[in-house]
């Protein structure tokens, strides 16, 4: 799927328009970083990737760092969750209490403790006979479904099936997380279960939602990050003029790209493209990394597997530019270089390879490109739409 706005859930603003706070995880590389444990973080998922590779899957590529988060409850009487709020799959899921493994319960070092789901503590909790297995590109789980009443930003659905997970992979246990809840479209769902938004469409004034990415120069401390209105546009923290691509494919948020640069290089070439919530950085092919790269004049630092460039360059590389249907999106240099605490005044470029080959999109445009851009995830006309996101700074 991806890598991937903590929901602390208030009131609806209207009968029919949810607006909803959110607040960032902070990123994970950094901690890490800084308490000197990231080589083992990564010989780790090293190990993970080969046992992916051993049992024949092949993942979406997934970048888990500084994510986006939402607060949800569960059963009656209502029982808490924090969810990675994610446009880039469709499923929901939380953990079973009776899972008990370390990644279940979370690292002690993580600083977070699991909030699990105890069914039997739910008089409308029903269980199915049917198992969920979903392979994210950091991790999977697997588990078992059911239905019950779920609660979001104000709306409440009161028969929503989604998985409860017994096995999640390692590293979902450094992370503070209690599930995924997925914003795409229906026939991205494993199992063929019914999407939470598409449930939720009938008590929106508008088949749509907006999300506000707010900007914050040092990610790694977490804390207040953004909005997300659920049936109608953002008004306030996003410009007025929103210009719509249509969707490619309802499955991902998927559209076309006709062209990027960056500096003095450019190349006009219509590729598949998705936007992700559940992305912290962006994805591209391997000869447009290679040009950022040379571009930002950026090398390769191989204790942290990352690009790096001098952080006193944040604010004055040149702009990554995007053409969506004839419109052109710049992106800052201070959105796509992170400040990760690598010490050696290093920064990292926000940029992943995605590879070559196969059926699916060749770009990611994650929160890198949100923060920038509000997205309007238009469900009822099938399309996207980009505003100017409004910042303090």
């Amino acid at each position: 799927m991806k890598t991937f706005v903590l929901l602390a859930l208030v009131a609806a603003c209207s009968a029919a328009v949810f607006k909803v706070p959110t607040t960032q995880s902070g990123s994970l590389r950094a901690k890490l970083i800084s308490e000197g444990k990231y080589q083992n973080f990564l010989a780790a998922q090293h190990a993970a990737r080969i046992e992916q590779l051993n049992t024949g899957s092949q993942p979406f590529v997934d970048y888990y760092d500084d994510f986006y988060l939402g607060n949800i409850t569960l059963g009656t009487p209502a029982q808490p969750a924090t969810i990675v709020l994610d446009t880039g799959s469709s499923n929901l899921w939380v953990i079973d209490a009776a899972c008990n493994t370390q990644a279940c319960n979370g690292y002690p070092d993580s600083g977070y403790k699991k909030q699990k789901f105890d069914t039997t503590k739910s008089s409308t909790f029903t269980k199915e006979t049917r198992k969920f297995s979903i392979q994210y590109g950091s991790g999977s789980c697997n588990g078992y479904l059911g239905t019950d009443t779920i609660s979001f930003g104000g709306l409440t659905i009161k028969t929503q099936e989604f998985g409860v997970a017994t096995h999640l992979a390692e590293v979902f246990g450094y992370q503070p997380v209690d599930g995924i809840l997925g914003l795409g479209w229906p026939a991205l769902a494993v199992d063929k279960v019914t999407p939470v938004m598409q449930n939720a469409l009938p008590q929106l004034d508008a088949p749509l939602f907006t999300v506000w990415l707010d900007r914050k120069l040092t990610i790694s401390q977490g804390g207040s990050g953004g909005l997300i209105t659920y049936g109608a546009i953002d008004t306030t923290n996003c410009d007025s003029q929103i210009t719509y691509v249509p969707l490619t494919a309802k499955t991902y948020w998927q559209f076309a790209l006709d062209g990027f640069a960056v500096g003095t290089f450019s190349e006009t070439k219509k590729d598949q493209v998705i936007s992700d919530t559940g992305t912290s950085w962006l994805g591209a092919p391997n000869t447009v990394v290679s040009a950022i790269v040379k571009q930002t004049k950026a090398t390769f630092d191989w204790s942290s597997e990352l690009y790096t460039v001098d952080c006193s360059t944040m604010q004055t590389q040149p702009d990554l530019i995007f053409t969506i249907g004839g419109t052109k999106y710049n992106v800052k240099s201070v959105e796509y270089i992170l400040d990760l605490q690598l010490g050696g005044g290093k920064c990292a470029l926000a940029v992943f390879s995605m590879g070559s080959g196969g059926f699916g999109p060749s770009w990611i445009l994650g929160d890198t490109f949100i923060r920038q851009y509000c997205n309007i995830y238009d469900i009822g006309n099938a399309r996207i739409g980009f505003a100017q996101a409004h910042h303090s700074f």
